[in-house]
């Protein structure tokens, strides 16, 4: 489940996000709120997004930096929500 979900994701986040952003610039740990790459919009985007297509529902309080800020996060989160 994990790296095809993580792959996922990166595209997701680099097509939406980093449009013209070399994927090798997207590490598993680089921090995507603290550094600015996701705004509360595009983190809402990225809820929306994470929810429809896994079929998950996101707390209030998993939508924040603690929860998404690295693709290692965010991929952890929606496996955990999926079982």
């Amino acid at each position: 489940m994990g790296e095809p979900l993580k792959a996922a994701i990166k595209d997701f986040i680099l097509k939406e996000f980093l449009p013209g952003e070399d994927p090798a610039n997207l590490t598993d740990d680089l921090p995507l709120v603290t550094t600015g790459i996701l705004d509360s919009i595009a983190t809402l985007k990225l809820v929306l997004h994470l929810e429809e297509k896994y079929g998950i529902t996101l707390e209030a309080h998993e939508a924040d930096k603690e929860h998404l800020d690295t693709l290692d996060r965010i991929t952890f989160l929606v496996s955990s929500k999926m079982k």
